[in-house]
């Protein structure tokens, strides 16, 4: 779904373990590291389409997580000149996203990356929670900051800092859910 604006509507998913640490999953046959995140389709919820996305890009279902949190608005990046694509006569400028914390509640085992046709990642490993802001493509890193300074209190209970390079103001604070 692209909007008036030309954004695509968008999940992302900040799946973390016991020791508050996130997945970050390797773009498949690329360098690239991201959190997984996915269009949202017609008709769909962002709930619907956050555990849909689950199933298809880590191959958890929603009874293997528990949903801790989520942004409470859409934060927006634009795609860089050369990757704006047209879609039934609509350009897509760029992706909002609304962003939700999971918990893992199964093994990892459980992680798989290759339960469907379209395989978008070919590896994953678990990271500092501030990590992915460093490893992620460079025209979505303003996005991971402001999305984990506004999940961070809940995972972490008010207990910890934000990094000193992360020092922008934040721009939205996480709904518990």
């Amino acid at each position: 779904m692209i909007d008036d604006e030309g954004y695509r509507a968008n999940v992302g998913i900040v799946l973390t373990n016991d020791k508050k640490q996130v997945l970050l999953a390797k773009r498949c046959n690329q360098d690239g590291w991201q959190l997984p995140q996915g269009g949202i389709d017609s008709g769909e919820t962002d709930l619907d389409a956050l555990f849909r996305e689950l199933d298809e890009e880590i191959g958890l279902s929603s009874k293997q997580v528990s949903l801790l949190a989520k942004t409470p608005k859409w934060l927006r990046y634009k795609l860089p000149k050369h990757l704006v694509r047209n879609s039934n006569n609509r350009s897509c400028i760029g992706q909002k996203q609304v962003w939700f914390l999971l918990k893992l509640q199964c093994d990892e085992v459980n992680i798989k990356l290759d339960t469907h046709s379209n395989i978008e990642f070919d590896n994953w490993q678990w990271v500092d929670y501030w990590d992915p802001i460093e490893r992620v493509i460079d025209f979505k890193r303003s996005v991971y900051e402001d999305m984990l300074k506004a999940l961070a209190p809940v995972l972490f209970n008010n207990q910890h800092s934000i990094p000193s390079q992360h020092n922008r103001p934040l721009k939205c604070s996480a709904i518990l859910l």
